[in-house]
Protein backbone atom coordinates (compact mmCIF):
# COMPACT_ATOMS: atom_id res chain seq x y z
CA UNK A 1 0.00 0.00 0.00
CA UNK A 2 1.21 3.58 0.58
CA UNK A 3 4.55 3.34 2.37
CA UNK A 4 6.45 6.23 3.85
CA UNK A 5 9.87 7.27 2.72
CA UNK A 6 12.45 6.50 5.40
CA UNK A 7 14.49 9.68 4.76
CA UNK A 8 17.60 8.08 6.30
CA UNK A 9 16.31 8.53 9.85
CA UNK A 10 14.89 6.46 12.67
CA UNK A 11 11.12 6.45 13.15
CA UNK A 12 11.02 9.02 15.97
CA UNK A 13 13.38 11.42 14.17
CA UNK A 14 11.40 11.06 10.94
CA UNK A 15 8.07 11.74 12.68
CA UNK A 16 9.48 14.80 14.45
CA UNK A 17 10.99 16.14 11.21
CA UNK A 18 7.73 15.72 9.29
CA UNK A 19 5.62 17.23 12.10
CA UNK A 20 7.94 20.23 12.22
CA UNK A 21 7.93 20.77 8.47
CA UNK A 22 4.14 20.39 8.15
CA UNK A 23 3.64 22.86 11.00
CA UNK A 24 6.00 25.38 9.40
CA UNK A 25 4.39 24.94 5.97
CA UNK A 26 0.96 25.70 7.40
CA UNK A 27 2.20 28.60 9.53
CA UNK A 28 4.50 30.33 7.00
CA UNK A 29 2.94 29.15 3.73
CA UNK A 30 6.21 27.93 2.18
CA UNK A 31 9.32 25.97 3.14
CA UNK A 32 12.57 25.08 1.40
CA UNK A 33 13.60 21.43 1.68
CA UNK A 34 14.75 18.42 -0.33
CA UNK A 35 12.42 16.82 -2.85
CA UNK A 36 11.87 13.55 -0.95
CA UNK A 37 11.00 15.40 2.28
CA UNK A 38 8.72 17.74 0.33
CA UNK A 39 6.77 14.83 -1.16
CA UNK A 40 6.17 13.36 2.31
CA UNK A 41 5.23 16.73 3.81
CA UNK A 42 2.84 17.32 0.91
CA UNK A 43 0.91 14.11 1.72
CA UNK A 44 0.43 15.03 5.36
CA UNK A 45 -0.30 18.72 4.74
CA UNK A 46 -2.97 17.88 2.16
CA UNK A 47 -4.68 15.61 4.69
CA UNK A 48 -4.66 18.34 7.36
CA UNK A 49 -6.03 20.92 4.91
CA UNK A 50 -8.73 18.50 3.74
CA UNK A 51 -9.83 18.06 7.37
CA UNK A 52 -10.00 21.85 7.73
CA UNK A 53 -11.94 22.26 4.47
CA UNK A 54 -14.55 19.68 5.49
CA UNK A 55 -15.04 20.98 9.02
CA UNK A 56 -14.39 24.75 8.89
CA UNK A 57 -18.09 25.72 8.89
CA UNK A 58 -19.33 22.90 11.12
CA UNK A 59 -20.48 24.66 14.32
CA UNK A 60 -23.42 24.35 16.71
CA UNK A 61 -25.01 27.33 18.49
CA UNK A 62 -26.46 26.74 21.94
CA UNK A 63 -27.86 28.83 24.77
CA UNK A 64 -26.20 28.81 28.16
CA UNK A 65 -27.89 30.01 31.34
CA UNK A 66 -25.70 31.13 34.24
CA UNK A 67 -26.06 33.23 37.37
CA UNK A 68 -24.03 36.42 37.56
CA UNK A 69 -22.54 38.00 40.71
CA UNK A 70 -25.88 39.51 41.75
CA UNK A 71 -27.69 36.18 41.46
CA UNK A 72 -29.56 37.12 38.30
CA UNK A 73 -30.15 34.55 35.57
CA UNK A 74 -28.16 35.44 32.44
CA UNK A 75 -28.74 33.74 29.07
CA UNK A 76 -25.81 33.64 26.66
CA UNK A 77 -25.74 32.52 23.02
CA UNK A 78 -22.62 30.33 22.55
CA UNK A 79 -21.15 28.90 19.33
CA UNK A 80 -19.38 25.57 19.84
CA UNK A 81 -17.67 23.09 17.54
CA UNK A 82 -19.80 20.24 16.25
CA UNK A 83 -18.56 16.79 17.36
CA UNK A 84 -16.93 16.09 13.99
CA UNK A 85 -15.13 19.46 14.01
CA UNK A 86 -13.96 18.86 17.56
CA UNK A 87 -12.56 15.48 16.50
CA UNK A 88 -10.76 17.08 13.53
CA UNK A 89 -9.38 19.81 15.81
CA UNK A 90 -8.05 17.21 18.24
CA UNK A 91 -6.45 15.21 15.42
CA UNK A 92 -4.67 18.37 14.23
CA UNK A 93 -3.58 19.35 17.74
CA UNK A 94 -2.17 15.86 18.26
CA UNK A 95 -0.03 16.11 15.13
CA UNK A 96 0.94 19.76 14.70
CA UNK A 97 3.35 21.57 17.00
CA UNK A 98 2.22 24.70 18.83
CA UNK A 99 3.90 27.83 17.53
CA UNK A 100 3.51 31.14 19.30
CA UNK A 101 2.27 34.11 17.37
CA UNK A 102 4.98 36.67 16.82
CA UNK A 103 4.76 40.04 18.47
CA UNK A 104 4.27 42.87 15.99
CA UNK A 105 6.79 45.72 15.85
CA UNK A 106 4.35 48.44 16.94
CA UNK A 107 2.78 46.32 19.68
CA UNK A 108 3.62 46.41 23.36
CA UNK A 109 3.51 43.44 25.73
CA UNK A 110 0.01 44.12 27.08
CA UNK A 111 -1.50 44.45 23.60
CA UNK A 112 0.22 41.22 22.48
CA UNK A 113 -1.08 39.36 25.54
CA UNK A 114 -4.61 40.69 24.94
CA UNK A 115 -4.52 39.68 21.26
CA UNK A 116 -3.27 36.14 21.93
CA UNK A 117 -4.98 35.25 25.23
CA UNK A 118 -7.86 33.27 23.65
CA UNK A 119 -5.74 31.55 21.00
CA UNK A 120 -3.95 28.60 22.60
CA UNK A 121 -3.26 26.75 19.32
CA UNK A 122 -2.63 29.37 16.62
CA UNK A 123 -1.64 26.88 13.87
CA UNK A 124 -4.91 24.94 14.23
CA UNK A 125 -6.89 28.19 14.36
CA UNK A 126 -5.16 29.37 11.19
CA UNK A 127 -6.19 26.12 9.49
CA UNK A 128 -9.84 26.52 10.48
CA UNK A 129 -10.20 30.30 10.09
CA UNK A 130 -8.02 31.16 7.07
CA UNK A 131 -6.86 28.12 5.11
CA UNK A 132 -10.03 26.00 5.33
CA UNK A 133 -12.50 28.63 4.02
CA UNK A 134 -10.01 29.76 1.34
CA UNK A 135 -9.65 26.26 -0.12
CA UNK A 136 -13.34 25.46 0.36
CA UNK A 137 -14.18 28.41 -1.91
CA UNK A 138 -11.47 27.35 -4.37
CA UNK A 139 -12.85 23.78 -4.47
CA UNK A 140 -16.39 25.06 -5.09
CA UNK A 141 -15.22 27.43 -7.82
CA UNK A 142 -13.07 24.89 -9.67
CA UNK A 143 -15.34 21.92 -8.81
CA UNK A 144 -12.39 19.85 -7.61
CA UNK A 145 -10.66 18.96 -4.36
CA UNK A 146 -7.12 18.33 -3.18
CA UNK A 147 -3.87 19.62 -4.64
CA UNK A 148 -3.33 22.34 -2.07
CA UNK A 149 0.48 22.46 -2.40
CA UNK A 150 2.94 23.24 -5.17
CA UNK A 151 6.58 22.16 -5.56
CA UNK A 152 9.15 24.35 -7.34
CA UNK A 153 12.52 22.77 -8.12
CA UNK A 154 15.55 24.91 -7.27
CA UNK A 155 18.39 22.66 -8.40
CA UNK A 156 21.05 20.72 -6.52
CA UNK A 157 22.26 21.78 -3.08
CA UNK A 158 25.89 22.69 -2.81
CA UNK A 159 27.77 20.13 -0.74
CA UNK A 160 25.80 16.95 -1.30
CA UNK A 161 23.95 17.71 -4.56
CA UNK A 162 20.53 16.90 -3.06
CA UNK A 163 17.68 18.23 -5.20
CA UNK A 164 16.26 21.28 -3.38
CA UNK A 165 12.68 22.49 -3.78
CA UNK A 166 10.29 25.11 -2.42
CA UNK A 167 7.05 23.63 -1.15
CA UNK A 168 4.26 26.18 -0.87
CA UNK A 169 0.54 26.41 -0.36
CA UNK A 170 -1.28 27.43 -3.54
Amino acid sequence: MANQRKLGRTADQRKALLRNQVTNLIWYGRIETTISKAKEVRRIADRMITLAVRECDNTVSTTKETHNDKGQLVTLEVVNDAPSKLHARRLMMAYLYDLKEEKKDDENKAEYRERTKDNKHPVVEKLFREIGPKYKARNAEKNCSGGYTRIYKLGPRRGDAAEMVILELI
